[in-house]
């Protein structure tokens, strides 16, 4: 795709909720979202994920798109995840993201069902019809259960026009390369596997879509600008010191060790939420010290 709708440090903000009533904190979300703008974030990705979205109400998920994107007012562009268990409550979650003014939404085969290909193709049809969005289909075999091979993302691109991008979450890093030579180009491809990070943007990804700015955006955004402007011997180590943070992010669970992060930097986004449980002390300390050591590294300072 020539000019794709996002590319760079697409960041995710986590879903912050009130330490006393467990209701969702749209003040804290603002704030948070300010932060993500203000600290160079390229785009902003609510309601993945890392958002808690399969634990919101529908009253919540509309509150947190709107707050989202009320609060980002058009200064990055926006992807929204609006995967559901159903079709038309994706579609329904579609249609709130665009008459709130996202720049593009996002799709996971959030199934419980193994979907036949003939489902995937209605299901993701169906919903890319409901709005005029560019849709990005997110493969997260992780978290969804089903793995979507290149070759069958591709051929459901071909039969909906505004599927345009695709954000690759296996860590199985040739298939960035895969993706764009399979739709000659056609497709957009963004890294969701925080440790690949810069092997998916030498492969060519036009985005990165991470939750690790919340904690360290100038390290996120630093390994971005050395990997596309060519300087390969900052890039590699800037990787090699972000590496241990970004395993352990994604080793303990994206909202536990974000929310902790937030709350070891004073900027509290209450506890995840059930069946979810903070993060528990041992790793806690351990996040201080990999946090600690990223602030005074000198790479960055």
């Amino acid at each position: 795709m020539a000019n794709p709708p996002l590319k760079g440090i697409i960041s995710y903000p986590v879903t912050p909720f009130d330490s006393a009533t467990g209701d969702v904190d749209l003040d804290a979300l603002r704030r948070l979202t300010d932060d993500l703008v203000d600290a160079g974030s390229h785009g902003i990705a609510p309601l993945g994920s890392t958002g808690e979205s399969a634990y919101l109400r529908e009253t919540e998920w509309d509150a947190v798109c709107e707050t989202t994107l009320q609060t980002v007012a058009g200064r990055v562009p926006t992807l929204v995840g609006v995967s559901h268990w159903s079709t038309e409550g994706t579609v329904r979650r579609a249609r709130v993201a665009a008459r709130n003014g996202a720049t593009a939404i996002m799709v996971l085969p959030q199934v419980y069902w193994k979907l036949t290909d003939a489902e995937l193709a209605r299901h993701y049809g169906t919903v890319a019809a409901a709005t005029d969005l560019p849709m990005m289909l997110y493969n997260n075999p992780g978290t969804s259960g089903v793995d979507l091979q290149p070759e069958k993302v591709v051929a459901l691109a071909r039969t909906i026009p505004n599927l345009t991008m695709v954000k690759e979450s296996s860590g199985i890093v040739p298939r960035f390369r895969s993706l764009q030579d399979l739709s000659d180009g056609a497709l957009s491809v963004y890294n969701g596997s925080n440790p690949v990070a810069l092997e998916a943007f030498r492969s060519g990804a036009a985005g990165w879509c991470t939750a690790a700015p919340c904690l360290v955006p100038q390290w996120t955004l630093a390994l971005h600008a050395a990997a596309t402007g060519g300087e390969d011997g900052r890039a590699d180590a800037l990787l090699a010191e972000l590496l241990p943070f970004l395993r352990f992010i994604v080793g303990h669970g994206l909202p536990r060790a974000v929310k902790a992060g937030l709350e070891l930097q004073k900027r509290g986004v209450g506890a995840p939420r059930p069946p979810l449980l903070p993060l528990p002390d041992e790793p806690t300390r351990e996040l201080r010290t990999i946090l600690d050591r990223l602030a005074s590294h000198p790479l960055l300072t």
